[in-house]
């Protein structure tokens, strides 16, 4: 091994311990990952650096044999986050800084620098095993789905943080739209999306929105415009998915054909064990026309629409609740008025914040034998729901 592939290994290695791990894989695709990203020297720097939120003092304490100065470190960590290689913002007047997990972090910092080389890595690291156990065994997801807010009846009562519209009252700061990477990844690829044709329809909200503007990620706007961005989200089917903390970082809309999230959804048997929402769809059979439009919509394929006669008046709907995820896309579109979100029994309660949520994760990461669980569970899942081929991909 080369002294500059070892600095690479040596940064892997120091991703892997933080709170949302980047484990090795035989194919040791994910050092080009590094490499798209880092250069040697910002490879060393960014190992100095935390899931935890520091201030360049900190930092230089584990820098000083790197650099010659705070204001040497200050320009490489500059051009680092520029690259999408670390997170940076403001935290209580002075600017801090911590490192970013690939997802959700440095692959969606790589919006104006993807290359058909990225996009063959990013892609093969993300389908070994090795990441998958990492990515589902966190203890709790990264993002959460919420209704879209036509499902949701209005004298009910629902969480502020379930609420998109209460999410961006409660923002702390700026808002700022971005391009959705992953419509923009699958569009570089030949496969333009199926649900929307505009492309900024993902949401950075304080820190994150300044952030993105800062970094030439996206574009500040005014409340009233992240309003109205979100409906027409919305109108189209979108699928709502903010961060899992109670004050949002940001919220994307989603669909089944491009986002990388919601096609992991449909990888593995019984998705929503590792989900987060507070709702489930459910329909009133005596309402329902059959018109099939809730399965269409679905972007995550948990509505089913079966036909043994032949007649459209025995048309027989069915929701599969191990996929649903309480958007509530097919409550909103259906004509007869025969769909409707319920609350689960037990409210999931969010983190306050994004540094919460990686607390909880660095506390509450798998060793080898939750993970050997992991594979056993889905291994049973897939098995006991009829849905072996999942186990061939």
């Amino acid at each position: 091994m080369t002294l500059e592939d070892q600095i690479y290994h040596d940064l892997r290695k120091h991703l892997d311990s933080q709170a949302v791990g980047f484990p090795k894989t035989r194919s040791k695709v994910e050092i080009r990952l590094l490499k798209h990203i880092f250069t040697p020297e910002q490879a060393r720097i960014a190992a100095c650096l935390n899931y935890k939120p520091e201030p360049l003092e900190t930092v230089y304490e584990r820098a000083r044999g790197l650099v010659k100065t705070p204001e040497q470190l200050s320009r490489i960590l500059n051009d680092i986050e520029q690259k999408g290689g670390i997170e940076s913002y403001l935290k209580n007047g002075h600017r801090v800084y911590c490192n970013a997990p690939l997802v959700v972090g440095m692959y969606e910092f790589q919006l104006h620098r993807l290359t058909p080389e990225f996009i063959h890595d990013f892609d093969r690291y993300t389908a070994d095993l090795n990441f998958g156990l990492e990515f589902l065994g966190t203890a709790l997801p990264q993002m959460r789905t919420i209704p879209i807010r036509k499902s949701v009846p209005i004298h009910s009562h629902t969480h502020t943080f379930d609420e998109v519209f209460s999410l961006l009252d409660g923002a702390d700061g700026q808002f700022a739209i971005v391009e959705c990477i992953c419509r923009k990844k699958k569009r570089q690829l030949g496969s333009p999306c199926q649900v929307t044709g505009r492309t900024e329809t993902c949401m950075a909200l304080g820190d994150f929105a300044a952030a993105a503007a800062r970094n030439h990620m996206g574009r500040l706007i005014s409340h009233d415009e992240a309003i109205s961005i979100l409906e027409k989200n919305q109108q189209e089917g979108m699928i709502f998915q903010p961060s899992n903390t109670q004050q949002a970082d940001f919220i994307c809309s989603c669909c089944g054909c491009c986002c990388g999230m919601l096609r992991m959804h449909k990888s593995i048997p019984k998705p929503v064990d590792f989900w987060a929402s507070n709702y489930f769809a459910a329909m009133n059979s005596e309402q329902c026309s059959g018109c099939g439009k809730c399965a269409e919509k679905c972007q995550v394929d948990a509505i089913v629409v079966k036909n043994p006669s032949g007649k459209p008046s025995e048309k027989q709907v069915s929701i599969d609740l191990n996929r649903c995820l309480g958007c509530g896309v097919c409550v909103a579109v259906c004509p007869a008025r025969a769909m409707s979100l319920t609350r689960k029994p037990i409210d999931t309660l969010p983190p306050a914040t994004r540094e919460d949520l990686l607390d909880t994760l660095m506390a509450e990461r798998k060793g080898l034998a939750g993970k050997l669980r992991l594979t056993g569970k889905l291994i049973w899942d897939a098995l006991s729901t009829n849905q072996s081929h999942l186990l061939k991909r």
